[in-house]
């Protein structure tokens, strides 16, 4: 080789000694430190849809929170309560039936008028709620007395479908309702309401308790037919409810409700009349129907022994003025001719409703039946009723 040649490839081979780059596995080393565009763009999409996923869950936890009932459905009931006059044995079958659901649980002696336990007092001393289809008592009873309607005749309700009372009763079937509250028209409606003890309190020397409300006209959201199937425009009270069913259960009157709120008041109890209803022959059209409900119909949920029958009324619907879903159950049972009214009523979101309100109120008469509540003989102080209205 010539020494130009040899000389040109020493200084050759020097100058990549010196001046070569890093070896190709240190080169691979610092491409694995350092993230390639593509991998930057993987973890840049990775983290948005996180922040996608978590502003989702941000906004449903805010649909949640902000959606159309503003009560709780679950609760301590019981909180604020005095209980010095309640019968002890009740108020336990009625606490433990609640459970931790929102609501009021109301007792009472239909024979009386005492009340013998409210669970949530604060709740069922307000101006009340909207009364769903336990509404449909006081359409039923209406429009019985005003001939509009018997138990055996269907009404027409749609095509070829027709309905008599007792069925309607059972499934809280809307049209048949509806139907009676466009026949009666407003005023009749508003008269058989005032006359059953709507708008007014229920009872006696209770002075936290609200009269609830009616409307001064047909309401403007579906009329006459949504006012005697749904209630819609009226305040009911849990109290308002019991003394009309409790009116129901023993024939006619209307008591004043009263709870003692201690021993001696117990001891010295005067049932007080507040008025008789002329409903002794509405009764009989009407118990059918309410009987069917626990048996198979809306109320089922109630029924626990066909020895000892329930009769009762559903209500399920949204009360857009607070806004809250409501369950509602007004009841009375029969066992050998001792009787009591039970109500409930649940407030808050979804899963509360007309069928779980009378499952509650079910566990009330089949806690005391075990109890052998209903077998103990039932004393009515000796003291003349006075009827008519009192101070």
């Amino acid at each position: 080789m010539r020494p130009v040649l040899m000389t040109r490839l020493l200084a050759l081979l020097l100058a990549i000694i010196l001046f070569a780059p890093p070896s190709l596995g240190a080169t691979r080393k610092r491409v694995a430190k350092r993230p390639t565009a593509t991998a930057s763009k993987k973890a840049k999409a990775s983290s948005n849809s996180r922040k996608r996923s978590s502003k989702a869950r941000l906004r449903k936890a805010s649909f949640v929170a902000s959606g159309p009932w503003r009560e709780p459905t679950f609760a301590d009931s019981t909180t604020g309560d005095n209980i010095d006059g309640d019968d002890l044995l009740v108020r336990r079958a009625a606490v433990d039936a609640l459970g931790p659901y929102n609501g009021t649980v109301v007792v009472t002696d239909p024979h009386t008028g005492r009340i013998l336990t409210i669970v949530n007092q604060k709740l069922a001393y307000k101006s009340g709620f909207q009364p769903c289809s336990t509404i449909k008592i006081v359409a039923a009873l209406a429009g019985l007395t005003e001939g509009l309607i018997d138990r055996n005749t269907s009404m027409r309700l749609y095509g070829r479908t027709s309905m008599n009372l007792t069925n309607a009763l059972a499934i809280s079937n809307n049209p048949y309702f509806a139907n009676i509250g466009v026949k009666l028209g407003f005023e009749k409606t508003d008269y058989y309401a005032r006359l059953f003890g709507l708008g007014e309190k229920a009872t006696l020397n209770i002075g936290e308790e609200q009269p609830g409300t009616l409307p001064e006209a047909a309401p403007k959201n579906g009329g006459m037919g949504m006012m005697t199937s749904f209630g819609e425009g009226i305040s009911l009270t849990p109290l308002q409810l019991s003394a009309l069913v409790a009116a129901v259960a023993n024939g006619g009157t209307l008591y004043y409700l009263q709870y003692p709120s201690n021993q001696e008041e117990i001891d010295h109890f005067v049932p007080r009349v507040k008025r008789h209803l002329a409903i002794q022959q509405s009764i009989p059209e009407i118990t059918p129907g309410m009987l069917a409900a626990v048996e198979h119909g809306t109320a089922r949920r109630a029924s626990y022994d066909p020895n000892e029958p329930i009769f009762g009324k559903t209500g399920t619907c949204t009360d857009r003025r607070t806004p809250t879903h409501l369950g509602w159950f007004g009841s009375f049972n029969d066992v050998n001719g001792r009787k009591l009214t039970v109500v409930v009523l649940l407030t808050g979101g979804r899963p509360v409703n007309g069928p779980v309100a009378a499952g509650i109120a079910g566990q009330v008469y089949k806690t005391l039946s075990r109890n052998n509540y209903f077998a103990q003989q039932r004393t009515v102080s000796p003291i003349a009723l006075i009827n008519g209205a009192v101070n």
